[in-house]
Protein backbone atom coordinates (compact mmCIF):
# COMPACT_ATOMS: atom_id res chain seq x y z
CA UNK A 1 0.00 0.00 0.00
CA UNK A 2 1.42 3.59 -1.22
CA UNK A 3 1.81 6.43 1.50
CA UNK A 4 -0.83 8.79 0.74
CA UNK A 5 1.17 11.48 -0.84
CA UNK A 6 0.12 13.06 -4.55
CA UNK A 7 2.48 13.20 -7.04
CA UNK A 8 3.81 16.37 -9.08
CA UNK A 9 6.08 17.63 -10.97
CA UNK A 10 8.70 18.20 -8.79
CA UNK A 11 11.31 15.83 -7.63
CA UNK A 12 11.10 14.59 -4.51
CA UNK A 13 12.94 13.27 -1.16
CA UNK A 14 12.47 11.55 1.39
CA UNK A 15 13.97 12.23 4.72
CA UNK A 16 13.89 9.45 7.27
CA UNK A 17 14.40 10.85 10.73
CA UNK A 18 13.25 14.29 12.47
CA UNK A 19 16.75 14.31 14.42
CA UNK A 20 19.53 17.36 14.08
CA UNK A 21 20.45 16.45 10.45
CA UNK A 22 16.77 15.70 8.82
CA UNK A 23 15.16 18.53 10.64
CA UNK A 24 17.85 21.03 9.32
CA UNK A 25 17.54 19.67 6.04
CA UNK A 26 14.29 19.63 5.47
CA UNK A 27 13.91 23.03 6.97
CA UNK A 28 16.77 24.72 4.73
CA UNK A 29 14.63 22.96 2.02
CA UNK A 30 11.35 23.86 2.26
CA UNK A 31 12.02 26.69 0.23
CA UNK A 32 13.15 24.91 -2.93
CA UNK A 33 11.62 23.53 -5.70
CA UNK A 34 11.70 19.93 -5.07
CA UNK A 35 8.75 18.07 -2.75
CA UNK A 36 10.12 16.96 0.50
CA UNK A 37 8.07 13.66 2.54
CA UNK A 38 9.85 14.36 6.05
CA UNK A 39 9.41 10.72 7.96
CA UNK A 40 9.79 9.67 11.65
CA UNK A 41 8.58 7.18 14.11
CA UNK A 42 7.63 10.32 16.49
CA UNK A 43 5.19 13.48 15.40
CA UNK A 44 8.39 15.86 17.61
CA UNK A 45 11.83 16.41 17.74
CA UNK A 46 13.63 15.94 20.39
CA UNK A 47 16.62 17.69 21.86
CA UNK A 48 18.41 14.78 23.22
CA UNK A 49 21.36 16.54 25.12
CA UNK A 50 18.13 17.22 27.59
CA UNK A 51 17.27 13.86 28.21
CA UNK A 52 19.01 13.61 31.23
CA UNK A 53 17.63 16.45 32.83
CA UNK A 54 14.08 15.16 31.93
CA UNK A 55 14.97 11.96 33.97
CA UNK A 56 16.62 13.80 36.71
CA UNK A 57 13.26 15.79 36.86
CA UNK A 58 14.71 19.28 36.32
CA UNK A 59 12.95 19.76 32.65
CA UNK A 60 9.50 19.13 31.37
CA UNK A 61 9.51 16.63 28.40
CA UNK A 62 7.84 19.08 26.19
CA UNK A 63 10.00 21.82 26.77
CA UNK A 64 12.46 19.69 24.91
CA UNK A 65 10.51 18.63 21.91
CA UNK A 66 8.92 20.35 19.38
CA UNK A 67 6.13 19.34 17.26
CA UNK A 68 7.20 18.63 13.26
CA UNK A 69 4.01 19.80 11.24
CA UNK A 70 4.33 23.49 13.81
CA UNK A 71 8.12 24.03 11.91
CA UNK A 72 6.55 23.20 8.31
CA UNK A 73 2.90 25.07 8.89
CA UNK A 74 1.93 26.52 5.60
CA UNK A 75 4.35 24.72 2.84
CA UNK A 76 2.25 22.71 0.87
CA UNK A 77 5.23 20.49 -0.77
CA UNK A 78 6.47 19.62 2.97
CA UNK A 79 5.30 16.54 4.16
CA UNK A 80 5.27 15.06 7.16
CA UNK A 81 4.26 10.97 7.99
CA UNK A 82 4.63 9.46 11.15
CA UNK A 83 6.22 5.79 10.07
CA UNK A 84 9.62 3.81 10.75
CA UNK A 85 11.55 3.18 7.34
CA UNK A 86 11.68 -0.79 7.12
CA UNK A 87 13.51 -1.44 3.91
CA UNK A 88 14.75 0.43 0.63
CA UNK A 89 15.35 -0.89 -2.51
CA UNK A 90 18.03 1.26 -4.13
CA UNK A 91 17.27 -0.47 -7.85
CA UNK A 92 13.37 0.67 -8.03
CA UNK A 93 14.16 3.57 -5.79
CA UNK A 94 11.05 2.44 -3.09
CA UNK A 95 11.41 2.74 0.82
CA UNK A 96 8.53 0.78 2.91
CA UNK A 97 7.62 1.70 5.74
CA UNK A 98 5.50 0.55 8.57
CA UNK A 99 2.72 2.75 6.87
CA UNK A 100 3.27 1.96 3.07
CA UNK A 101 5.42 2.25 0.57
CA UNK A 102 6.54 5.49 -1.20
CA UNK A 103 8.92 6.31 -4.93
CA UNK A 104 11.57 9.04 -4.35
CA UNK A 105 14.55 10.71 -6.53
CA UNK A 106 16.11 10.98 -3.61
CA UNK A 107 16.48 9.40 -0.15
CA UNK A 108 18.23 10.67 2.81
CA UNK A 109 18.82 8.32 5.75
CA UNK A 110 19.24 10.41 9.33
CA UNK A 111 17.90 7.51 11.58
CA UNK A 112 19.95 8.13 13.83
CA UNK A 113 21.78 5.82 16.41
CA UNK A 114 20.61 3.48 19.23
CA UNK A 115 21.58 1.91 22.64
CA UNK A 116 24.76 -0.74 22.28
CA UNK A 117 24.58 -3.44 24.68
CA UNK A 118 27.56 -4.88 22.80
CA UNK A 119 26.09 -8.47 23.02
CA UNK A 120 25.02 -8.52 26.44
CA UNK A 121 21.90 -9.94 26.64
CA UNK A 122 21.05 -9.68 30.43
CA UNK A 123 22.24 -6.43 30.70
CA UNK A 124 19.75 -5.25 27.28
CA UNK A 125 16.83 -6.79 29.40
CA UNK A 126 17.69 -5.15 32.97
CA UNK A 127 19.13 -1.79 32.49
CA UNK A 128 17.72 1.40 32.04
CA UNK A 129 18.46 3.56 29.05
CA UNK A 130 18.55 7.59 28.11
CA UNK A 131 17.45 7.49 23.93
CA UNK A 132 14.19 9.10 23.64
CA UNK A 133 11.63 10.92 26.13
CA UNK A 134 9.90 7.63 26.53
CA UNK A 135 12.68 6.28 28.28
CA UNK A 136 13.63 9.58 30.10
CA UNK A 137 10.09 9.82 31.52
CA UNK A 138 10.72 5.94 32.52
CA UNK A 139 13.86 6.20 34.09
CA UNK A 140 12.53 9.23 36.07
CA UNK A 141 9.68 7.19 37.41
CA UNK A 142 11.72 4.08 38.50
CA UNK A 143 14.23 6.43 40.15
CA UNK A 144 11.22 8.12 41.86
CA UNK A 145 9.22 5.35 42.88
CA UNK A 146 12.41 3.45 44.19
CA UNK A 147 12.68 6.53 46.61
CA UNK A 148 9.19 5.25 47.84
CA UNK A 149 9.77 2.20 48.42
CA UNK A 150 12.63 2.44 50.32
CA UNK A 151 10.52 4.24 52.66
CA UNK A 152 8.59 1.08 53.26
CA UNK A 153 11.90 -1.08 54.21
CA UNK A 154 12.99 -1.61 57.72
CA UNK A 155 16.80 -1.95 57.60
CA UNK A 156 19.57 -0.16 55.63
CA UNK A 157 20.68 -3.24 53.89
CA UNK A 158 17.09 -3.84 52.65
CA UNK A 159 16.71 -0.15 51.39
CA UNK A 160 20.30 -0.26 49.25
CA UNK A 161 18.89 -2.03 46.53
CA UNK A 162 16.61 0.71 46.06
CA UNK A 163 18.87 3.34 46.68
CA UNK A 164 22.47 2.32 44.93
CA UNK A 165 22.79 3.00 41.67
CA UNK A 166 25.23 2.23 38.58
CA UNK A 167 26.06 4.38 35.71
CA UNK A 168 27.30 2.66 32.95
CA UNK A 169 29.65 4.65 30.12
CA UNK A 170 31.59 7.63 31.25
CA UNK A 171 30.95 10.16 28.06
CA UNK A 172 28.83 13.66 28.86
CA UNK A 173 25.65 11.39 29.16
CA UNK A 174 27.21 9.67 32.12
CA UNK A 175 29.26 12.15 33.58
CA UNK A 176 26.15 14.47 33.29
CA UNK A 177 23.61 11.41 34.92
CA UNK A 178 26.28 11.23 37.75
CA UNK A 179 26.58 14.94 38.38
CA UNK A 180 22.68 15.60 38.66
CA UNK A 181 21.94 12.65 40.87
CA UNK A 182 24.61 13.39 43.15
CA UNK A 183 23.07 16.58 43.57
CA UNK A 184 19.65 15.40 44.08
CA UNK A 185 20.96 13.30 47.19
CA UNK A 186 22.75 16.38 48.31
CA UNK A 187 19.57 18.77 47.84
CA UNK A 188 16.41 17.04 47.54
CA UNK A 189 16.74 13.57 49.62
CA UNK A 190 17.30 15.57 53.07
CA UNK A 191 14.31 17.54 52.37
CA UNK A 192 11.89 15.45 51.10
CA UNK A 193 12.96 11.75 51.97
CA UNK A 194 14.09 12.26 55.87
CA UNK A 195 13.16 9.14 57.20
CA UNK A 196 16.60 8.10 55.28
CA UNK A 197 20.04 8.98 55.53
CA UNK A 198 20.74 10.62 52.50
CA UNK A 199 24.59 9.35 52.48
CA UNK A 200 23.23 5.71 52.18
CA UNK A 201 22.39 6.38 48.64
CA UNK A 202 25.59 4.95 46.45
CA UNK A 203 26.17 6.32 43.00
CA UNK A 204 28.68 4.34 40.96
CA UNK A 205 30.10 5.97 37.62
CA UNK A 206 31.83 3.05 35.67
CA UNK A 207 34.04 3.70 32.60
CA UNK A 208 35.87 0.78 31.19
CA UNK A 209 38.61 4.17 29.48
CA UNK A 210 41.42 5.08 31.47
CA UNK A 211 39.61 8.37 32.19
CA UNK A 212 35.99 9.97 31.68
CA UNK A 213 34.90 12.00 28.63
CA UNK A 214 37.49 10.93 26.39
CA UNK A 215 36.58 12.88 23.51
CA UNK A 216 37.70 15.99 25.18
CA UNK A 217 41.09 16.79 26.23
CA UNK A 218 43.03 15.54 29.21
CA UNK A 219 42.92 18.89 31.56
CA UNK A 220 38.67 19.26 31.17
CA UNK A 221 38.80 15.44 31.92
CA UNK A 222 41.14 15.98 35.18
CA UNK A 223 38.64 18.59 35.78
CA UNK A 224 35.15 16.80 35.64
CA UNK A 225 36.67 13.81 38.07
CA UNK A 226 37.64 16.40 40.77
CA UNK A 227 33.93 17.52 40.25
CA UNK A 228 32.28 14.14 40.55
CA UNK A 229 34.91 13.10 43.18
CA UNK A 230 33.80 16.63 45.29
CA UNK A 231 30.24 15.39 44.83
CA UNK A 232 31.19 12.11 46.26
CA UNK A 233 30.56 9.81 43.10
CA UNK A 234 32.21 6.75 42.94
CA UNK A 235 33.86 6.47 39.62
CA UNK A 236 35.63 3.44 38.62
CA UNK A 237 38.14 3.70 35.92
CA UNK A 238 39.54 0.40 33.99
CA UNK A 239 36.94 -1.12 34.93
CA UNK A 240 34.77 -2.90 32.13
CA UNK A 241 31.16 -4.23 33.40
CA UNK A 242 30.71 -8.24 32.09
CA UNK A 243 27.17 -8.79 34.02
CA UNK A 244 24.56 -7.30 36.13
CA UNK A 245 21.76 -9.62 37.40
CA UNK A 246 19.73 -7.48 39.34
CA UNK A 247 21.49 -7.69 42.82
CA UNK A 248 24.92 -6.07 41.58
CA UNK A 249 26.81 -5.72 38.53
CA UNK A 250 29.91 -7.94 37.75
CA UNK A 251 33.29 -6.51 36.69
CA UNK A 252 35.62 -8.27 34.15
CA UNK A 253 37.84 -8.19 37.06
CA UNK A 254 35.02 -10.21 38.65
CA UNK A 255 34.60 -7.69 41.49
CA UNK A 256 30.79 -6.85 42.33
CA UNK A 257 29.19 -3.99 43.30
CA UNK A 258 25.88 -4.14 44.85
CA UNK A 259 23.31 -1.77 43.15
CA UNK A 260 19.66 -2.31 42.35
CA UNK A 261 19.37 -0.48 39.13
CA UNK A 262 21.85 0.35 35.89
CA UNK A 263 21.72 3.26 33.77
CA UNK A 264 23.54 2.42 30.20
CA UNK A 265 25.30 5.08 28.75
CA UNK A 266 28.12 3.16 27.35
CA UNK A 267 27.85 2.72 23.40
CA UNK A 268 25.73 3.85 20.70
CA UNK A 269 24.95 1.56 17.53
CA UNK A 270 23.65 2.98 14.21
CA UNK A 271 19.81 1.70 13.55
CA UNK A 272 19.87 -0.31 10.24
CA UNK A 273 17.63 -0.30 7.34
CA UNK A 274 16.88 -3.68 5.45
CA UNK A 275 18.35 -3.39 1.85
CA UNK A 276 21.57 -2.16 2.68
CA UNK A 277 23.81 -4.26 1.74
CA UNK A 278 26.60 -5.65 3.99
CA UNK A 279 29.58 -4.01 2.11
CA UNK A 280 27.91 -0.53 2.80
CA UNK A 281 28.32 -1.14 6.94
CA UNK A 282 31.33 0.30 8.55
CA UNK A 283 31.79 0.27 12.19
CA UNK A 284 28.99 0.29 14.67
CA UNK A 285 26.68 -0.20 12.28
CA UNK A 286 27.18 3.14 10.32
CA UNK A 287 27.18 3.49 7.15
CA UNK A 288 29.70 4.30 4.90
CA UNK A 289 29.27 7.61 2.58
CA UNK A 290 32.00 9.50 0.42
CA UNK A 291 33.18 12.83 0.98
CA UNK A 292 29.55 14.40 -0.70
CA UNK A 293 27.65 11.93 2.36
CA UNK A 294 26.28 9.54 -0.74
CA UNK A 295 26.37 6.14 0.69
CA UNK A 296 28.79 4.45 -1.59
CA UNK A 297 28.07 3.14 -5.29
CA UNK A 298 24.55 4.86 -4.61
CA UNK A 299 24.51 7.77 -5.81
CA UNK A 300 20.58 8.74 -4.99
CA UNK A 301 20.80 8.13 -1.82
CA UNK A 302 22.81 9.73 1.34
CA UNK A 303 23.19 9.36 5.16
CA UNK A 304 23.73 12.12 7.11
CA UNK A 305 23.86 12.32 11.22
CA UNK A 306 24.96 9.05 13.60
CA UNK A 307 23.47 6.63 10.95
CA UNK A 308 26.83 7.72 8.46
CA UNK A 309 30.66 7.48 8.74
CA UNK A 310 33.29 9.09 6.16
CA UNK A 311 36.01 7.22 6.58
CA UNK A 312 39.64 8.90 5.37
CA UNK A 313 43.18 8.48 6.34
CA UNK A 314 43.26 11.70 8.38
CA UNK A 315 40.10 9.77 10.34
CA UNK A 316 39.79 6.29 10.31
CA UNK A 317 36.87 6.12 12.79
CA UNK A 318 35.23 8.76 10.74
CA UNK A 319 33.55 12.11 12.53
CA UNK A 320 32.13 12.05 16.26
CA UNK A 321 28.68 10.92 16.51
CA UNK A 322 27.18 14.35 17.79
CA UNK A 323 24.95 16.94 17.05
CA UNK A 324 26.90 19.41 15.31
CA UNK A 325 28.12 16.64 12.83
CA UNK A 326 24.53 16.09 11.97
CA UNK A 327 23.53 20.11 11.87
CA UNK A 328 27.05 20.63 9.46
CA UNK A 329 25.95 17.45 7.22
CA UNK A 330 22.23 18.80 6.62
CA UNK A 331 23.34 22.39 6.17
CA UNK A 332 26.04 21.09 3.25
CA UNK A 333 23.39 18.58 1.89
CA UNK A 334 20.85 21.58 1.35
CA UNK A 335 23.74 23.06 -0.76
CA UNK A 336 24.54 20.01 -2.87
CA UNK A 337 21.10 19.07 -3.67
CA UNK A 338 20.32 22.48 -4.94
CA UNK A 339 23.88 22.53 -6.65
CA UNK A 340 22.77 18.85 -8.25
CA UNK A 341 19.58 20.08 -9.66
CA UNK A 342 21.39 22.37 -11.34
CA UNK A 343 23.97 20.43 -12.67
CA UNK A 344 26.49 21.64 -10.38
CA UNK A 345 29.79 19.85 -8.94
CA UNK A 346 29.51 18.32 -5.21
CA UNK A 347 31.06 20.61 -2.43
CA UNK A 348 32.70 18.06 0.01
CA UNK A 349 32.00 17.59 3.91
CA UNK A 350 34.80 18.77 6.53
CA UNK A 351 33.32 18.59 9.70
CA UNK A 352 34.18 22.28 11.40
CA UNK A 353 34.88 21.40 15.32
CA UNK A 354 33.18 24.16 17.19
CA UNK A 355 34.31 22.40 20.57
CA UNK A 356 32.37 20.02 23.03
CA UNK A 357 30.48 21.33 26.57
CA UNK A 358 30.16 19.19 29.67
CA UNK A 359 27.99 19.75 32.92
CA UNK A 360 28.66 18.09 36.20
CA UNK A 361 26.12 19.68 38.34
CA UNK A 362 25.62 23.52 39.69
CA UNK A 363 28.26 25.93 38.63
CA UNK A 364 30.34 23.05 37.77
CA UNK A 365 31.14 22.06 33.90
CA UNK A 366 34.60 21.94 31.44
CA UNK A 367 35.21 23.57 28.18
CA UNK A 368 37.07 22.41 25.33
CA UNK A 369 36.48 24.83 22.89
CA UNK A 370 38.96 26.27 19.74
CA UNK A 371 42.24 26.96 21.29
CA UNK A 372 41.11 26.73 24.61
CA UNK A 373 39.92 24.70 27.57
CA UNK A 374 38.64 26.22 31.15
CA UNK A 375 36.18 24.73 33.82
CA UNK A 376 33.90 26.08 36.72
CA UNK A 377 31.53 28.71 36.43
CA UNK A 378 31.85 29.89 33.25
CA UNK A 379 32.35 26.74 31.45
CA UNK A 380 28.45 26.09 33.49
CA UNK A 381 27.38 29.28 32.27
CA UNK A 382 28.46 28.78 28.34
CA UNK A 383 27.01 25.36 28.41
CA UNK A 384 23.63 26.82 29.88
CA UNK A 385 23.30 29.33 26.91
CA UNK A 386 24.69 27.16 24.07
CA UNK A 387 22.36 24.81 25.20
CA UNK A 388 19.67 27.29 25.80
CA UNK A 389 19.85 28.65 22.00
CA UNK A 390 20.36 25.29 20.25
CA UNK A 391 16.27 24.17 21.14
CA UNK A 392 13.85 25.01 18.69
CA UNK A 393 10.84 27.13 19.31
CA UNK A 394 10.55 30.40 21.68
CA UNK A 395 8.16 28.86 23.79
CA UNK A 396 10.71 26.12 24.91
CA UNK A 397 13.81 28.89 25.40
CA UNK A 398 11.34 30.64 27.93
CA UNK A 399 9.68 27.49 29.73
CA UNK A 400 13.79 26.03 29.90
CA UNK A 401 15.01 29.32 31.07
CA UNK A 402 12.56 29.67 33.97
CA UNK A 403 13.10 26.22 35.32
CA UNK A 404 16.68 26.79 34.98
CA UNK A 405 16.25 29.80 37.25
CA UNK A 406 13.97 28.67 39.39
CA UNK A 407 15.87 24.91 40.12
CA UNK A 408 19.21 27.82 40.47
CA UNK A 409 17.72 29.91 43.23
CA UNK A 410 15.37 27.40 45.39
CA UNK A 411 18.12 24.39 45.01
CA UNK A 412 14.78 21.94 44.00
CA UNK A 413 13.73 20.68 41.00
CA UNK A 414 10.52 20.94 40.93
CA UNK A 415 8.66 17.71 38.62
CA UNK A 416 9.52 14.81 40.73
CA UNK A 417 5.97 13.59 39.33
CA UNK A 418 5.93 9.54 38.87
CA UNK A 419 3.52 9.28 36.14
CA UNK A 420 2.45 5.95 34.59
CA UNK A 421 1.47 4.98 30.70
CA UNK A 422 -2.84 4.58 31.56
CA UNK A 423 -2.74 1.29 30.34
CA UNK A 424 -0.34 0.27 33.50
CA UNK A 425 -1.04 1.03 36.58
CA UNK A 426 -0.07 -1.17 38.42
CA UNK A 427 2.96 0.04 41.07
CA UNK A 428 5.96 -1.28 40.58
CA UNK A 429 6.43 -3.81 43.52
CA UNK A 430 10.58 -5.27 43.84
CA UNK A 431 9.51 -7.38 46.83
Amino acid sequence: MPLNIANSDRKRIVIVGGGFGGLKLANKLKKSNFDIVLLDKYNFHQFQPLYYQVAMSGLEPSSICFPLRKRFQRTGHVHIRVAEATEVDTNEKRLTTSEGTIWYDYLILAMGADTNFYGMKEMEERALTLKSISESLHLRNEILNDYEQALKSESVEARQKYLDIAIVGGGPTGVELAGSLAEMRKYILPKEYPEFDYREVDIYLIQSDKRILPGMSEKSSKKALRYLEELEVKVELNSRVKAFNGEYVTLADERKIEVGKVIWAAGISANRIAGIPDENVGPGNRLKVDQYNQLENCNDVFVIGDQSIMISDEKPYGDPQVAQVAIQQGLLLHRNLLRLAAGKELQPFKYKDKGMLATIGRNKAVADLPGFHFGGYFAWVVWLFVHLFALIGTKNKIIVFLNWTWNYLTYDQSLRLIIRPYKNVEIKDHE
